[in-house]
């Protein structure tokens, strides 16, 4: 039993560490317990679900949601299980995939792969590191994981993607968490080179939302070498410059927010999917988990982002601890 005791403090003093140390994620970290999951008792707040509902109109699309507070296990939603082209959202189930073989040891950060040419994603999609090295040649995995991330390079994410397994690898992954209504089945040059594969690489707002948890609740607190490692995904997500009007658009200035977009062609004056999806710290320090998901909108990318944003600040207002002149007009 006194051992026992022993090993519980001696834990405790290693979270509490863990927790203390500074970077986007650890200030954001502190005291936070397992995700409350919703219980039965628990209902989708009806009030905030139809603000939702009002604003979706404005896409003249699709458009599902999922918002979920972690500390409370409020929520509320909009069609949180219809699918949608999931685009460069993949780039987070795909590195927590190679992320896991770092965990285990089949990789490190420090791992060169190569690249060959042929796997460049083709012109018309973003790919820095197809324009640096043209020709092929070598990235670590750290390097790869933060450009497919932080830049939503195309290439870098293709490659991970054949890293972990190819698609059935990523999806073999996904199962293995435990989370539904996500489906990989090709890499960016593949649905690059067909409209409707784009369709196949799918996800639900609600099962967005359950990567993230999974994200975020199964960060390892054991040392400080495994807790920093694990938590550079998170950290490229709160770095990311991409999407500054979607769910950042109408936040307040500086309101820590780690993100992955995910953006479609357009064809015949309809854009197949404009996403955003991640976590936002809340002025009362609770945490916001929300997937806006917008698809097949005959809209403007303006119009298509607005109402990200304008679905994140309804969210933020319901939730937040604020002075009443804190509410945007939306």
């Amino acid at each position: 039993m006194a051992d026992r005791i022993l090993i519980l403090v001696a834990l405790a003093a290693v979270i509490a560490s863990c927790a203390a140390r500074s970077g986007p994620v650890a200030a954001n970290n502190a005291g936070i317990q397992a995700t409350p999951i919703p219980t039965a008792e628990k209902k989708p707040d009806q009030t905030l679900s139809k603000r939702f509902g009002s604003i979706a109109e404005e896409a003249k699309g699709k458009v599902g949601v999922y918002a979920l507070v972690l500390e409370t296990g409020e929520f509320a939603v909009l069609n949180p299980t219809e699918r949608f082209a999931m685009q460069s959202v993949v780039k987070v189930p795909i590195s927590m995939a190679v992320m896991k073989m770092v965990a285990d040891g089949k990789l490190t950060l420090d791992t060169r792969i190569k690249i060959e040419k042929e796997e460049f994603v083709p012109a018309g999609m973003h790919s820095p590191i197809r324009d640096k090295i043209p020709n092929g040649g070598e990235l670590t995995i750290g390097e790869l994981i933060e450009s497919a991330v932080s830049v939503s390079d195309g290439t870098a994410s293709d490659v991970l993607q054949r890293v972990a397994g190819g698609a059935k690898g990523v999806q073999a992954f996904i199962d293995q968490l435990g989370v539904s209504g996500m489906k990989i089945r090709h890499t960016h040059k593949e649905f690059a080179a067909d409209w409707d594969l784009q369709y196949e690489n799918s996800i639900t707002a609600e099962s967005a939302v359950r990567l993230l948890q999974k994200l975020w609740d199964e960060k390892p607190a054991a040392s400080p070498g495994d807790d920093q490692k694990e938590l550079i995904l998170l950290n490229h997500m709160y770095r990311t410059p991409t999407g500054p009007n979607r769910l950042k658009g109408l936040l307040p200035p500086g309101t820590p927010v780690a993100h992955k977009t995910g953006t479609g062609r357009k064809r015949n004056g309809i854009t197949s999917a404009t996403n955003d999806v991640g976590i936002i710290t809340l002025p009362n320090g609770d945490h916001l988990f929300i997937a806006v998901l917008v698809g097949d909108s005959a809209m403007d990318e303006k119009t298509r982002e607005a109402v990200i944003a304008k679905i994140a600040r309804s969210a933020w207002d319901t939730w937040s601890v604020r002075k009443e002149d804190q509410r945007v007009q939306l």
